[in-house]
């Protein structure tokens, strides 16, 4: 099996969030398995981590692709990635163009986002019919590549992918990448055929495309990242205006949990960490500890560590975060925060925060992106605070998971799915993992979080069980590949 992922991130040389380590994490896992040949097609970004490449090298030194009654000469490169398998290529295409799609400092968040990623989706194609690829299904990622299952079934497949099917996973249904009309007279689609409510006129009015909603409709079969995010999309305003959609195409939507690379969070292997520790050798969190409080400036005393690495957005529950800080302090714990906030108002509230605690030996924020200290703090940290609006799966809970640390979470989407309450769930003592809370309050985090902490101080030894527990849970990306494979043999007729 050919298998092609098309996506605008790939863990570690393009990555803005999870998506990059669900994009990796996949096709890793699936290039392992006997008989199945996986590429991945991103954008060739001026800002790639060049050094994560292995063996770049000119492939296609002039792809013409379509734009409006033109073309753009391109050019494509073919990679491998650092850390990843071997077997594993990248390809990457490069326009040659006055627009600069992707000459310019970071991967998203410009004014012609559409039209750069609805570029990138027909020159994808146009490099796999150009070199002749044959690919059985292109696995498509989010609205930057919603335009793919379209170009496949309105022109491609008659023309050179007879027999590829295509497979979209909506990782976000908030971002739908809602643009003009005319973007698909760029990429030489027909307005007068697809502007349609069940095609891809936009939900909302105003007569914009919907690229996610393209993805849906033309794709072969749908995933999402937790079966409770799929219900959620389906039934609840989550959904985000597409709720009757996806109901209609319910037959064809399924939610596959995301993993874990268990070869890039691994407290066993983990080289960034001051002491490589197992569920056997747990107490040597103790030294990662001590270490982690020496390069923040805390006070090394016997207090729990309450952890927060997330991107600090209003999904991520930022008011939730700025609650549970006091909430830490005053029951007695520490409390490390490391993320950035790409909103201005929220980045200045917590920088505000960051100088009110300045100096506090038992609180550090870093408003930043470090992907060295954020191993280090999920080898040191007693428990890791996730209090999500929404999650469609959520990584951070199952790293946190695998370093021995427990997750308190509120209880939607992925993290429903992979955290079980010590006190109020119904599986067994060898399962319960973390600590969950159902409303978005200050109540209703203090619910769980001052039962975690509390733990910690009355009844270590049942902490420790809590921290077993979720170092046994399976989040690597083997059970979630095998159901991959079967969905992709399914749509194949195999």
């Amino acid at each position: 099996m050919h298998i092609m992922m098309l996506a605008s991130e790939c863990a570690p040389i393009a990555k803005v969030g999870g998506l990059a380590d669900v994009v990796a994490g996949l096709a890793n896992e699936l290039a392992r398995r006997p008989g199945v040949e996986v590429e991945i097609v991103l954008p060739k970004y001026a800002g790639l981590d060049y050094a994560g490449l292995v063996d770049c090298r000119l492939i296609w030194e002039h792809l013409p692709v379509p734009f409006f009654d033109r073309t753009i000469d391109s050019r494509a490169f073919e990679a491998r990635v650092r850390g990843l398998d071997p077997a594993l290529r990248l390809l990457l295409v490069e326009p040659r163009s006055e627009h600069r799609f992707f000459d310019r400092e970071d991967l998203y968040g410009y004014r012609d986002d559409g039209p750069r990623f609805a570029w990138f989706a027909r020159a994808a194609l146009e490099l796999i019919r150009a070199t002749g690829r044959h690919p059985d299904i292109l696995h498509c990622h989010d609205w930057q590549t919603g335009l793919v299952p379209v170009l496949l079934y309105e022109e491609f497949e008659a023309n050179g992918l007879r027999g590829s099917r295509a497979c979209f996973t909506l990782h976000n249904v908030h971002h739908q990448g809602v643009v003009g009309v005319d973007v698909l007279r760029q990429v030489r689609l027909d307005p007068g055929r697809l502007m349609t409510p069940d095609r891809l006129l936009h939900h909302a009015g105003g007569g914009g495309v919907n690229q996610l909603q393209g993805g849906i409709v033309f794709s072969n079969t749908v995933t999402t990242v937790s079966r409770t995010y799929a219900e959620e999309i389906r039934r609840t305003e989550l959904g985000c205006g597409l709720q009757r959609l996806l109901e209609r195409y319910a037959h064809k939507l399924e939610g596959v949990l995301n993993g874990v690379d268990d070869a890039v969070w691994n407290p066993m292997t983990d080289s960034y960490i001051e002491k490589q520790y197992d569920i056997e050798t747990i107490a040597h969190k103790a030294d990662n500890k001590k270490a982690l409080r020496k390069r923040l400036s805390l006070a090394d005393v016997s207090k729990p560590i309450v952890a927060v690495i997330s991107r600090l957005d209003r999904q991520k529950g930022c008011q939730l975060m700025k609650h549970a800080l006091y909430t830490s302090l005053r029951r007695g714990a520490q409390f490390v925060l490391l993320g950035r906030a790409p909103d201005p108002a929220i980045d200045e509230e917590f920088q505000a925060i960051k100088r009110e605690f300045s100096g506090n030996p038992d609180c550090h924020f870093e408003l930043t992106f470090d992907d060295e200290l954020a191993h280090w703090i999920y080898a040191a940290a007693d428990l890791i605070l996730v209090p999500s609006h929404y999650e469609p799966c959520g990584l951070t809970q199952m790293i946190g998971m695998k370093y021995g640390t427990v997750p308190v979470v509120r209880r939607t989407g992925g993290l429903a799915e992979t955290v079980f309450d010590a006190n109020f769930s119904d599986r067994g003592f060898d399962e319960v993992n973390g600590y969950t809370f159902a409303d978005e309050d200050g109540q209703a985090v203090d619910s769980a979080l001052v039962r975690a902490i509390g733990l910690w101080y009355q009844h270590p030894e049942y902490f420790r069980k809590l921290q077993q527990n979720g170092m046994r849970y399976d989040s690597t990306w083997r059970a979630r590949a095998d159901r991959y494979l079967e969905l992709y043999r399914s749509i194949l007729g195999w």
